[in-house]
Parts: C-alpha cells; sequence; structure tokens
C-alpha cells in the first residue's frame, strides 16, 4: 500500500495535553500500532515506518500506545508536555525519529547479550533521509543498521534507516554506506543519543556493543 493513502488528522491545541494526532486510510481512523503493516513489500526488504518527531524538532511525540486506536500525543512530565533540549551544536533530533508498527520491546524479557529488559514501546526509527518529515507521516524505509541504546538501564533499540524514495536510497545499503554517503552521521547519532537527557538531570546514556553500530546484517535484515 502507497504511503500517500494515509493521512495524518489534528485534534486539539499543538502543545498541550489535549493535542493529538489520529491515521487515516481510506476513511477510517486507524491505530498506526496495530493496523499498520512493518512490511511494505512482498519480500520484507522495505518497512513502514510511522513520524513521531520530524528532523530538527523538540517536541517528544509519542505513539499513545495506551490510547484507543493509539493516536500520537505529546510526552508529558510533571504535567506539562515535554519538548528535548537542544544539545550544542545540534538542533532537535538530527533525523526524522519515529516508530516501526507492529513491533513492541519486551519489559518482561531479559535480553541475554546485554543483561536488559526492554522499554516497553514500539522499536525506534531514525530516518537519515534529505527531507524533512511531519508527524503522522507514513514513510517506507530500508533498514541500514541498528544502535543498542541502554537508555536508563532499558534496552532500546535504534534502528538506522532510509527513505526508498531519497536521491542516495539506490546507493546507501548498509552501516558502511552511511559512513561513506553521510559522513559523520553515525558518530553524531551515538553523541545525541548519549548527552539527550544530560540538561534535564541525567546521566548520559550508556551504549551495548561499545557503542557500535550493528550493520543489518547482523539483526537479520
Amino acid at each position: 500500500m502507497s504511503p500517500n493513502s494515509y493521512k495524518a488528522i489534528a485534534v486539539g491545541k499543538q502543545y498541550t495535553q489535549a493535542h493529538r494526532i489520529y491515521i487515516e486510510r481510506d476513511g477510517d481512523i486507524i491505530s498506526p500500532f496495530h493496523d499498520i503493516p512493518l512490511f511494505a513489500n512482498e519480500d520484507g526488504t522495505v518497512l513502514n515506518m510511522v513520524v513521531e518527531i520530524p528532523r530538527w524538532t523538540n517536541a517528544k511525540i509519542e505513539i499513545a500506545t495506551g490510547e484507543k486506536l493509539n493516536p500520537l500525543k505529546q510526552d508529558v512530565k510533571k504535567g506539562k508536555p515535554r519538548f528535548v533540549r537542544n544539545c550544542f551544536p545540534y538542533k532537535g533530533y538530527v533525523w526524522n525519529y519515529g516508530a516501526l508498527p507492529q513491533t513492541w520491546e519486551d519489559p518482561t524479557v531479559v535480553n541475554a547479550e546485554v543483561n536488559a529488559r526492554g522499554d516497553n514501546d514500539p522499536i525506534d526509527v531514525c530516518e537519515i533521509g534529505s527531507q524533512v518529515g511531519y508527524t503522522g507521516q507514513i514513510k517506507q524505509v530500508k533498514a541500514l543498521g541498528v544502535l543498542a541504546l541502554l537508555d536508563e538501564g532499558e534496552m532500546d533499540w535504534k534502528v538506522i534507516a532510509i527513505d526508498i524514495t531519497d536521491p542516495l536510497a539506490d546507493k546507501v545499503n548498509d552501516i558502511d554506506d552511511v559512513n561513506k554517503y553521510f559522513p559523520g552521521l553515525l558518530d553524531t547519532s551515538r553523541q545525541w543519543f548519549k548527552i539527550y537527557k544530560i540538561p534535564d538531570g541525567k546521566p548520559a546514556n550508556q551504549f551495548a556493543f561499545n557503542g557500535e553500530f550493528k550493520d543489518k546484517a547482523g539483526i537479520g535484515y
């Protein structure tokens, strides 16, 4: 199904607790968590991605997994909508950030390799293409590799991916290609995930596998 089949419907005032973004398909409101297939093609080489946070923005938007129809909403901390701080020299998120539908990191299962439990959320995606997305956009992407973040002790995989319509998509097929065509981006990504909670008084995040990005072959993709 084409990503153009989906439409983002916003309700409520932006940056308030009432704000929600619903996903519509064929005139019906659907769940971006349950009703959008993970794979966008038959051979499983292309994934659907739900964009939560566009590149260079700060509002911490996420799929509301506990609400009916799972709209996207802004995370709340101490009764106020949450924003991720700018960490010099970065402005907001450095990629289009979102989630893979029909995935979930199980908090009851300990990953034997890293001795950590899942974070109870869908698997996260960092889409590195040139187009700035929008909240509620459905992108079709191909996975290039993964970073194993330990976010406050929880296993929080970060899939590195690229929009299949990006001008560089045909050339970028694995982590080595990211280093070739996006020099410095992987180091930037690791550093951003390490420090982004420090301005809120929290310690730096840690990584499994010494912060090494695993190629897509290493994750069975």
